[in-house]
């Protein structure tokens, strides 16, 4: 019998500790049950899931054995943190992203947002943002030497740069006391249009910003371009830390030191609902490169400048509001993670222009979180998770792998050139769309639990963005096509595509899959018939007729109901028009009697797909 010490918590110390092999025979007891005979580690596989990059969750993490060693914070590998202090003693910077091409407009907006909790702005200039010489108008009543600036200029970042130093110049801002990130990314700018620019200019700037500027920082390497193109995590840290390499030895060849190079960078990177992922991504991505300041021999000058920005993927078009519960969770591991900056895009982002109200719950979103959850008051409040600690690794591991097969390919530039890039990131959106099409992997409002009779916002158009690279993709998209059908339906009919459920028996017996049933159906933007709540062969051809259905109906019920009923509920149901009926359950259930099965795991979107096809709903 193992004896623990006292330690004013005795209520279990006189029983033995239990071992992980002792747990493994209880979930086999468990899964047993459930009719799965596996054993030992078979067992605790069976309740594992397998994530992008060959990761796996296990449901089970105890202290592992030979664990690296992550530091202290502020001291490299910088797994726990860039600064010593963490962002323990005034939180994470608050960044607000502001758009639009009017600099009037623009500056009501930073000074309502500096007003009520906005630390730092981040501006687009240039052909799809304010113009550079309206950087002074937009800015108009800010002091400069208490609110980082960020720019986002594409191909145009050096007169963008130059008016936003000249502007610190005229205010009389001291060099020293102006903090701001320039916003050059040749390589990102590339990836998002398929036009490459000379990294030379990028890195002159950098020169005379390192010269004279000491807080300032000319180039941002923005991963989002790979994250929008459906990059796994590891991808999206592997193509930021070749993107870094590559800023890297043009800053050298420009004359600059290592240590003076790589103060000269500011990482982007997207922070999704995924909480315990993104608290990995941005430990994973401090210590991956301060791995490359060492390589390069300037391990202490390591230290990565994270900006967070809440995944512009994740966010739906169609029940937007569930974006500020996507966004917090999001802010809230970007935080976690230790991300130096945080930027929260409001919930309408992928409507348009956001109106003060959504940018007011945006930046709400991180006082809250700040200064009510008090997440700042720790550093690395996730350090010592055997979870997150072991993410960290596999994570970290497997986007060095990526990185390795980038710089084999010749770096980031011809990794770009050649389509490689391109090519790995189709593959990986390909699979993650099967998993989002079978509902692996659910969005809430959108493919699950989705509300038809939800009134859609308005929002002023937001400027295109550039195109040309790398495409942008969306969880919903596949599912937006399909409601813009049935919106388009709605418009032209008066009424939305409808398909009559067909419950059998009690609602005991029929209710956990006719809710199934609606909300797949709804998913697609077709309208559930549900009235009466039940049927039998005499009431199912008048039920339906009175449905207004379009030739469709779905079977509802146990798998008893449907081996005593089915065959002559679907023989009534076709005599009253019906010329397709489905049945929610396992296929082969009652087979002969039905047409089609849905169920858990089947091809929603091809599924619907088909049925709006055969409703004649036009594409």
């Amino acid at each position: 019998m193992t004896v623990l010490p006292d330690d004013g918590l005795s209520l279990a110390a006189e029983f033995p500790d239990a071992t992980h092999e002792q747990w493994q025979r209880l979930v086999e007891g468990v899964l047993r049950k459930s009719g799965k005979e596996v054993s030992g580690e078979a067992a605790e596989e069976a309740l594992s899931t397998q994530l992008e990059d060959g990761l796996t969750t296990r449901p089970l993490y105890t202290a592992p054995e030979n664990a690296a060693d992550t530091g202290f914070p502020g001291f490299a590998p910088f797994v726990r943190g860039g600064q010593p202090e963490g962002t323990t003693a005034a939180g994470w910077d608050v960044r607000q992203r502001i758009a639009g091409t009017d600099p009037v407009r623009l500056n009501e907006a930073v000074l309502a947002d500096l007003e009520n909790g906005t630390t730092s702005l981040w501006l687009t200039v240039g052909q799809d943002g304010i113009p550079a010489d309206g950087l002074a108008r937009a800015l108009d009543g800010v002091y400069l030497d208490l609110a980082p600036v960020s720019l986002d200029a594409g191909a145009g970042y050096a007169e963008a740069a130059r008016a936003l130093l000249s502007l610190y110049t005229e205010r009389g801002v001291a060099p020293e006391a102006a903090r701001a990130c320039l916003g050059a990314d040749p390589l990102g700018h590339e990836a998002r249009t398929g036009t490459a620019l000379d990294l030379a200019e990028a890195a002159a700037l950098a020169r005379e910003t390192a010269a004279g500027w000491p807080g300032v920082r000319a180039l941002t390497v923005d991963a989002l371009p790979y994250h929008e193109a459906g990059g796994s995590a590891a991808e999206e840290l592997g193509l930021s830390l070749a993107t870094g390499v590559a800023y890297l030895r043009a800053l050298n060849q420009e004359g600059l030191s290592t240590e003076a190079a790589l103060g000269q960078l500011e990482f982007r990177y997207g922070a999704t609902a995924d909480q315990f992922l993104t608290i990995a991504k941005f430990r994973a991505a401090r210590r991956l490169w301060a791995r490359v300041a060492e390589a390069c021999g300037a391990t202490e000058a390591g230290a990565q400048r994270q900006h967070a920005v809440t995944s512009p993927v994740m966010m739906t078009r169609r029940d937007p509001w569930v974006n500020m519960l996507r966004t917090t969770v999001a802010c809230m591991a970007a935080g976690v993670g230790g991300a130096d900056s945080v930027t929260v895009l409001p919930f309408d982002n992928e409507l348009g222009l956001p109106d003060a109200f959504a940018r007011r719950i945006s930046r709400n979103t991180s006082t809250i979180l700040l200064e009510e959850s008090h997440l700042a008051r720790v550093i690395d409040p996730a350090g010592g998770s055997y979870y997150v600690e072991q993410l960290t690794d596999e994570l970290a591991h497997a986007a060095w792998e990526f990185f390795q097969t980038i710089e084999k390919a010749g770096g980031q530039p011809a990794a770009l050139r050649s389509g490689l890039v391109a090519d790995r990131l189709a593959a990986t959106w390909a699979e993650r769309s099967k998993k989002l099409a079978k509902r692996r992997e659910p969005i809430t409002g959108v493919s699950e639990f989705p509300l038809l009779a939800e009134k859609p916002l308005v929002r002023e158009p937001a400027p295109a963005g550039p195109t040309g690279g790398l495409p942008r993709v969306r969880r919903d998209e596949a599912y937006e096509l399909l409601r813009a059908r049935s919106d388009a339906h709605l418009t032209a009919t008066g009424a939305r595509p409808r398909i009559f459920l067909a419950a059998l028996g009690p609602a005991a017996a029929h209710t956990a899959r006719a809710t199934f049933a609606s909300n797949l159906f709804q998913a697609g933007g077709i309208e559930p018939v549900h009235d009466p709540v039940s049927v039998d062969p005499s009431t199912a051809a008048d039920a339906y007729a009175a449905s207004g259905a379009d030739g469709m109906a779905v079977l509802c019920s146990s798998d008893a109901l449907y081996e005593e009923q089915a065959e002559a509920v679907a023989a009534a149901l076709r005599s009253a028009g019906a010329t397709t009926v489905f049945l929610a359950g396992k296929p082969g259930t009652s087979a002969g009697a039905v047409d089609e099965y849905v169920f858990a795991g089947c091809d929603a979107v091809a599924v619907l797909s088909s049925v709006l096809d055969r409703m004649g709903v036009a594409s």
